[in-house]
């Protein structure tokens, strides 16, 4: 999403390296960029305002013209506003104290994607032991309860299911009773979506609030909306006074100014966002990393994050052994193929490593994910053997798999070319540094 900022901002930042100390000129030069970089990417321009005239007032201050290299003060200091312009002080925890069943409200316009996050977020909390129990109070949008009661039953959840006729109060006083008398500790409502604007159904969602009590009211907002989500964000603010935002499609190709003015505007603090169309891309949101993927950064916590929730750790142990006693093969090969595509996209991963955004080429890179898929079938086209030894592929086993992967016979040489170099390079790896450099390669073992 912030590709374009990013890039602008690195450019700003590239002039002022290799500079001595900075004149007040060359700095109020390079804000003015920031500035229009800001408004480029659809930020508030209210917001623009006054970050640029704290980021001025720091980097004119004796902290930058005193400093050496000034050029990495400034960009500190631009780090450490945007960390300060989305983060505001707001606590960012979901709240799910209190006596059970707690209850979460989903709250927005229609098709910012409320039923799609109220299913991640089932999982999402069900991935920290908690109980949750999906309520589909929008009786109104055809085919809504029956989306949410799909989405449960993909997860192997529970989901309540209203009676006909039924109006959405009445929806939510059953729920909440069915909800504690079956045990469950949290109850996400999936309420209707509606515009900012439209006071009968805001009526409705100020009662449906006061019956509930809820611990969170969530805006649900469409990143890709731009500025509009911050008008939408304020309007649902104003009306019933939300507890955060839950920010989707932060995977796509908007510009990214809602993310960095929403919290500002509301003083609410963005506490998920969507990454992804999967039911487990929900993440949590977190204002210094997001920094550091704006500047270009990188996220390496967030890597990490994702590597552990995706590897286990036995099955790394396991993987280790056979690596050291060269046992390594295609099998193994498609196993860690598989379990890298489960952390995500290979670009949004790659963006995540420090530095590798600002290398050249890097942007016209883009990671063909059908190639990894016949990758994945040209193996899963071989047989048992031929997947533990590749070394008894000849020509005509070749062309076998290359027909029954709808691939090329060029393809699947490709491919155990490329195995044979791995093979090759963790041997080197093995008899020059050994357990060292191995468990390098498997941080979670």
């Amino acid at each position: 999403m912030f590709e374009g900022l990013t890039e602008r901002l690195n450019q700003v930042f590239k002039k002022l390296k290799g500079r001595g100390k900075l004149t007040e000129k060359e700095i109020k030069e390079s804000l003015r960029e920031v500035r229009l970089a800001l408004l480029e990417a659809d930020v508030n321009y209210k917001v623009v305002k006054g970050f640029v005239s704290t980021v001025e007032t720091r980097a004119l201050g004796h902290e930058v013209m005193e400093s050496l290299p000034p050029a990495q003060q400034v960009i500190k200091i631009v780090h450490d506003e945007l960390i300060q312009l989305m983060d505001g002080g707001k606590e960012s925890d979901l709240r799910l104290g209190g006596s059970p069943p707690v209850a979460i409200m989903l709250v927005g316009l229609q098709g910012s994607g409320k039923t799609t996050t109220a299913g991640k977020l089932a999982r999402y909390l069900q991935q920290r032991q908690r109980m949750p129990y999906l309520v589909p109070a929008d009786p109104y949008r055809p085919a809504a309860i029956e989306q949410l009661q799909k989405l449960a039953e993909t997860l192997q959840m529970e989901c309540y299911a209203p009676e006909a006729g039924d109006e959405p109060i009445q929806i939510a006083g059953k729920a909440q009773q069915e909800a504690r008398s079956k045990g469950f500790d949290v109850v996400i409502y999936d309420t209707a979506g509606r515009l900012h604007i439209d006071e009968e159904l805001m009526q409705e969602l100020k009662e449906l609030r006061a019956l509930l009590a809820p611990q969170e009211v969530l805006l649900v907002a469409d990143a890709m909306t731009g500025q509009e989500a911050v008008n939408v964000a304020q309007g649902f603010n104003d009306a019933l006074g939300i507890t955060g935002i839950v920010l989707t499609k932060l995977d796509g190709d908007a510009r990214g100014g809602a993310a960095l003015s929403m919290k500002s505007v509301i003083e609410k603090p963005i506490k998920l966002v969507g990454v992804g169309e999967k039911l487990d891309a929900l993440e949590v949101f977190h204002p210094d990393r997001m920094a550091s993927r704006v500047l270009g950064m990188g996220d390496v916590l967030s890597l990490i994050e994702k590597a552990q929730a995706t590897f286990d750790e036995r099955q790394a142990e396991i993987l280790e052994k056979k690596l050291r006693r060269d046992e390594f093969t295609l099998e193994d090969f498609r196993d860690q193929l598989r379990q890298i595509r489960k952390m995500g996209p290979l670009e949004d991963l790659m963006a995540m490593i420090p530095g590798v955004g600002k290398l050249k080429g890097m942007k016209a890179l883009r990671v063909d994910e059908k190639q990894l898929a016949r990758v994945e079938a040209i193996i899963n086209s071989m047989t048992g053997q031929e997947r533990r030894d590749y070394r008894v592929l000849n020509g005509s086993r070749r062309l076998r798999i290359a027909r029954g992967s709808g691939t090329s016979v060029q393809e699947v040489n490709r491919l155990l070319k490329q195995f044979a170099m791995t093979k090759k390079m963790i041997r080197q790896l093995n008899k020059r540094g050994g357990k060292g450099q191995l468990s390098n390669m498997f941080p979670l073992s």
